[in-house]
């Protein structure tokens, strides 16, 4: 599974993996609706998709000595590594900016302020993405675009979702929102329960993806 995973590092990321990286950036910048930083890792998924298709990596892979299932485990362990990334970067930045900003800057008009919370909201986004993705293209490897449509729909749908709440539900509005250092407690919960939401669905991704790629004619 090493190797593998090497070999999707060297020959299938597309540059924008890192890029996107950088996108935790984003949570500097005011009134933005952080929750969005989370589609880029989905977007940089997509380009690697493409760009193993293009180049015919999956039957180049196939080829080596080494199970069929454990194919589509590597890249998607590749991608959770780079979204674990994401998350910590975010997380940093989120505390980067409350020990720079005055608290009043803490709060976010378009949502989520970046925090821990926050965190842990990308969490579930990334691992819905991951569960709808990768899924359904490794059902059908040569279609790339029809999964990446429905599983960017899901996590817009999450995301508006949460912009809503942020306005509508006091949990948002009071106590999810702002710096870290006010409700604490709740933020480092609602954490906890993304970051076991994101395990539990990419673990998810991961057993289907195996189950599906192993009855694929390549």
């Amino acid at each position: 599974m090493l190797n593998l995973i090497k070999k999707e590092i060297s020959l299938c990321l597309h540059p924008t993996s890192f890029i996107f990286l950088a996108f935790a950036g984003l949570a500097f910048v005011p009134n933005y609706p952080y929750e969005v930083i989370f589609f880029f890792s989905g977007l940089s998924v997509y380009f690697c998709c493409v760009t193993s298709r293009e180049n015919g990596d999956l039957p180049f892979t196939c080829a080596l000595p080494v199970t069929k299932r454990d194919v589509p485990i590597a890249r998607i362990l590749t991608a959770a590594g780079l979204q674990c990334i994401l998350l910590l970067l975010t997380g940093i930045a989120g505390a980067l900016k409350e020990a720079v900003f005055p608290p009043e800057l803490l709060f976010n008009g378009a949502g989520l302020s970046a925090n821990v919370a926050l965190v842990g909201v990308g969490g579930i986004l990334l691992g819905v993405f991951n569960a709808i993705f990768f899924p359904l293209y490794y059902k059908k490897p040569e279609k790339i675009g029809i999964p990446f449509v429905i599983a960017a729909a899901s996590v817009f749908v999450l995301i508006g979702a949460s912009v809503t709440l942020r306005w509508t539900h006091p949990l948002f509005l009071n106590i999810l929102n702002g710096g870290n250092s006010e409700h604490t407690g709740a933020k480092l919960l609602a954490l906890a329960v993304g970051l076991c939401g994101y395990i539990a669905l990419t673990a998810l991704a991961c057993r289907l993806s195996a189950k599906r790629f192993e009855n694929v004619d390549l």
